[in-house]
């Protein structure tokens, strides 16, 4: 699908004056709130993005503020599991 979004070019011009493709700013907005929203998953940032990695993935979704809960109860888990392999 592709999708046209129409901006008035002055308001374009100011919004693309911090520099960036405002094309890809757009997308990464859009892939940000529908990740928080659980509509998305990372495997699907990663197709929508073009990323690589899973480091590239925790980069974007450290920048746009989107933390990935973890719970005392996920580290108790992960120090049982590790203590278990004897690490």
């Amino acid at each position: 699908m592709e999708l046209t979004v129409h901006i008035p070019d002055d308001l374009a011009s100011r919004m693309s004056a911090s520099g960036g493709d405002l094309s890809r700013r757009a997308l990464e907005a859009l892939v940000a709130e529908e990740y928080k929203r659980g509509h998305l998953a990372k495997p699907d940032l990663r197709r929508l993005l073009g990323f690589e990695t899973s480091d590239q993935i925790d980069s974007f979704l450290k920048a746009h503020d989107i933390w990935i809960d973890y719970t005392f109860e996920d580290l108790e888990r992960e120090r049982a599991s590790l203590q278990r392999l004897g690490l």
